[in-house]
Order: C-alpha cells, then sequence, then structure tokens
C-alpha cells in the first residue's frame, strides 16, 4: 500500500523552512531534547492559547523563543505579566538568557494545527464529528484556502469499531513540491477513547527561490501563503471551451456532409424502393 510522507518534512529547505535554527556541533542532541522541552513546557503552560508553532532561534548565550498564536493576549497577559512569568520559568529551566517574541496567526481557519485543535474541542464537547469536520472545511475555503483535506480515525459517534473518515475540499497536490501545504496532527480525548485527526491545507503555489528565514517565512503566513492555481486553470478551461467550439464547427461541417452526400449512398438507391431487397440497382428494374 502507498504511504503518505510529512508533507512539511518533504519540503524542508524548498518552500518550508525549520522550526530549530541553530548549529549544533557536539551538543546537536542536547539542545534538541533541551528544545523539546521547551515546546511541551510551554504548550502545557498555556493550553488555551491557540498556539500554532515555537521557532526556537540559538546564539552562544541567548535562546529566541517565537511563539505563533492566533490568541496573543492570552500569551501576553494583562500588562505583560504572562510573558515575562514564562520568560523567568524557561531562564530557569535552560539557565541560558532567553527572549520571548509574540507572532499573532490574523487567520487562524488557515492554519492546520489550528484546524486540528479546534476540531478536538468540538468533539470532546460532544459535537457530531461530521459536522466539526464539515464547518472546519467551509471555514478554511472561505478564507481562501485552495483546498483541504480533514481525516479522522477512531470511536467515531461512540461506535464500537474504530473506523476513519475522510472529507476534502478542492485540491491538495502533495506531490508538486512547491505547493505551500500545511499538515498537522492532532488527538481529541473523548469518552469513548482517542480521535485521531489529521489535516492538510493547501495555501498556493510558491514559485521561485524562496527566503526560509523564520522572519521571512512569518510574513509569507501573514500575506497568505503563495499564488493559487485558478488563474491557470481559468486559463486552461478557456482553451478546453475553445476546443469544444471547435469541435462543435467540424461536427457542423460532417451534418452538411452528411446532408448533401450521405443519403445517395444510403439504402434507398443501393437497396431500391420499387424494386425489392434482392435488387441492387437504382431504379428496380430486372437484371
Amino acid at each position: 500500500m502507498g504511504q503518505k510522507v510529512n508533507p512539511v518534512g518533504f519540503r524542508l529547505g524548498i518552500v518550508k523552512g525549520w522550526d530549530s535554527n541553530w548549529y549544533g556541533g557536539k551538543t546537536f542532541a542536547d539542545k534538541l531534547v533541551e528544545d523539546e522541552k521547551i515546546r511541551k513546557y510551554i504548550r502545557a503552560r498555556i493550553q488555551r492559547g491557540g498556539i500554532s508553532k515555537i521557532i526556537i532561534e540559538r546564539t552562544l548565550k541567548r535562546i529566541t523563543v517565537t511563539v505563533h498564536t492566533s490568541r496573543p493576549g492570552v500569551v501576553i497577559g494583562r500588562e505583560g505579566k504572562e510573558v515575562d512569568n514564562l520568560k523567568n520559568e524557561l531562564q530557569k529551566l535552560t539557565s541560558k538568557e532567553v527572549q520571548i517574541n509574540i507572532f499573532e496567526i490574523k487567520r487562524p481557519e488557515m492554519d492546520a494545527r489550528l484546524v486540528g485543535e479546534n476540531i478536538a474541542q468540538q468533539l470532546e464537547a460532544r459535537m457530531s464529528h461530521r459536522r466539526a469536520m464539515k464547518q472546519a472545511i467551509q471555514a478554511a475555503m472561505r478564507a481562501g484556502a485552495e483546498g483541504i483535506k480533514v481525516k479522522l480515525a477512531g470511536r467515531l459517534g461512540g461506535a464500537e469499531m474504530a473506523r476513519v473518515e475522510l472529507y476534502k475540499e478542492g485540491s491538495t497536490p502533495l506531490h508538486t513540491l512547491r505547493a505551500d501545504i500545511d499538515y498537522a496532527v492532532s488527538e481529541g480525548n473523548t469518552i469513548y477513547g482517542k480521535i485521531g485527526i489529521k489535516v492538510w491545507i493547501y495555501k498556493g503555489q510558491l514559485y521561485g527561490k524562496q527566503d526560509l528565514s523564520p522572519a521571512a517565512l512569518a510574513e509569507k503566513q501573514e500575506r497568505g501563503g503563495g499564488r493559487g492555481g485558478n488563474d491557470r486553470g481559468n486559463r486552461r478551461g478557456g482553451n478546453r471551451n475553445d476546443r469544444n467550439d471547435r469541435g462543435n464547427r467540424r461536427g457542423g461541417n460532417r451534418n452538411d456532409k452528411n446532408e448533401g452526400g450521405g443519403n445517395s449512398r444510403g439504402g434507398n438507391n443501393r437497396g431500391g424502393n420499387s424494386g425489392g431487397g434482392n435488387n441492387r440497382g437504382g431504379g428496380g428494374g430486372k437484371r
């Protein structure tokens, strides 16, 4: 059976950038583990903050953490108290100087992780899984997505046997490397067990060499992704219509030919109305 590779990892270095930006050297493993600790700590501490991704950059003595969130007010807190407390806690955790930047996601309907977490929250609130999926798809398409695919797996609706359901709209070209596809996996904890949620969102195509620095990617996300394929599809559709018109004109020519000479080769002359079926001549006389 064919398996699906992670669309984000598949496009690293082409249209996607890395979530950790630093040189590790001999301490690569220690820094990687520390990055994972930072991400888990932030997500556990701010569970309802609408956090999409956490980008970590390192210098010799400083760690810069950029939090992408749809609810910056929850992360920052009143008068910045929450973000200051978080900064002090991370400094104790890492024993290094920490700087925290907050980046607001203005269109959470087009962020795969936020869409998945929203579906998970609705499932935990006992909403119908089909309704939750369709609402997420409609919201993403209204926000400007070129295509979206949502896949749920588990005891959907409290069924005894687990199953998989998939809904999609538009196109999600997973093999096109210049396609800007956002992908995320989430889990919903229902009373019947865990529900796995996978979301693919296609935002358009990116042409030319891309600047994959965190600042450039954040600015691109704020603008809304790449160029869509609608213009190309419309041009192709126009060409197809032209071909259809040419085909209709050709069809008309064939009809004209049939009207002009098709009947002369038909059964009237070969079959002879007056001569019966045995006569192959024209008027029906004896052979």
